[in-house]
């Protein structure tokens, strides 16, 4: 483990974040400079981080310009009628037109409702909680139980509006979500630090196949499923190595995954093995 430690604080402490960050979602909260316009443009692009980053982009690209300069202040004006046409040809992968349109109205009322999405996640997070599965669980059944009438016509909840709100609950690693708090929780690096009231040690960590595949190879965990417990699994490991911010180490992680070194054959099978940074070490005890 003293290897593995020695290893992943190098590679953190010598990521070059800022050159990284054009490939990564989080460019688009970095826009903005209002905590609220950075609460919704973070959430709207978290919505969105899966596939490929040069299709989903685009999408929040253009969703965030058609709400010009502050989300905040749009949103407060929205009104389905009147300004849910604008998103009109708008879809992505699973999401049809009309869920995006429902995921902006949905943002809209828990700023009307709470003032932040802050706000509307404090109310089922407690300092006891061990981690954010619980605070995450309540967040979105919150969500699922908000009348969506208004954009489909009758209180439904299509696959696609779905997709953007997994839960811990049913099992769901929730990637997206844990990719959105941590942006809001973390105050180093490229995260905002804009949520004061829940530790950077309760995150978990935001499970892809580049942190799934990763982790494995350096023995956070042996579970092959890529769910909730294995993303708990993980961050309980890199507490090993930071208990007060494991999570420091997701981005570079990520990404090293994202440049292609890691193939899907088992560890030492891939040609990128030999050139690995974390090669050099050993497995954690």
């Amino acid at each position: 483990m003293r290897e593995i430690k020695r290893l992943l604080n190098r590679f953190y402490r010598e990521y070059n974040f800022r050159e990284r960050m054009p490939q990564d979602p989080i460019e688009f909260p970095h826009r903005y400079k209002n905590p609220e316009d950075i609460e919704i443009a973070g959430f709207i692009a978290s919505c969105f981080a899966y596939g490929r980053v040069g299709l989903f982009k685009p999408v929040i690209g253009r969703i965030l310009a058609i709400m010009g300069g502050s989300p905040h202040d749009f949103l407060l004006d929205f009104k389905i009628k009147r300004q849910g046409k604008l998103f009109s040809g708008i879809n992505y992968r699973f999401n049809k037109n009309k869920d995006i349109v429902c995921l902006i109205y949905i943002i809209s009322e828990l700023f009307r409702t709470h003032k932040s999405i802050e706000n509307t996640f404090a109310l089922f997070y407690t300092e006891d909680d061990i981690d954010t599965g619980h605070g995450l669980t309540g967040f979105i059944d919150y969500i699922l139980k908000i009348d969506t009438s208004g954009v489909y016509g009758r209180d439904i909840k299509p696959v696609g509006f779905l997709q953007f709100f997994p839960s811990p609950e049913k099992g769901s690693a929730c990637k997206r979500m844990n990719l959105f708090l941590r942006w809001m929780i973390r105050d180093k690096d490229i995260d905002f630090g804009i949520w004061r009231s829940i530790p950077k040690n309760k995150l978990v960590i935001p499970l892809d196949t580049h942190i799934a595949r990763i982790s494995r190879c350096l023995g956070f965990t042996e579970r092959k499923a890529n769910d909730w417990k294995t993303a708990v699994e993980i961050t309980e490991s890199l507490k090993k190595l930071d208990a007060q911010d494991p999570l420091k180490y997701d981005f570079a992680m990520c990404h090293h995954g994202i440049a292609g070194l890691c193939g899907t054959k088992p560890s030492g099978e891939n040609a990128g093995c030999k050139r690995c940074i974390f090669n050099q070490g050993s497995r954690i005890n």
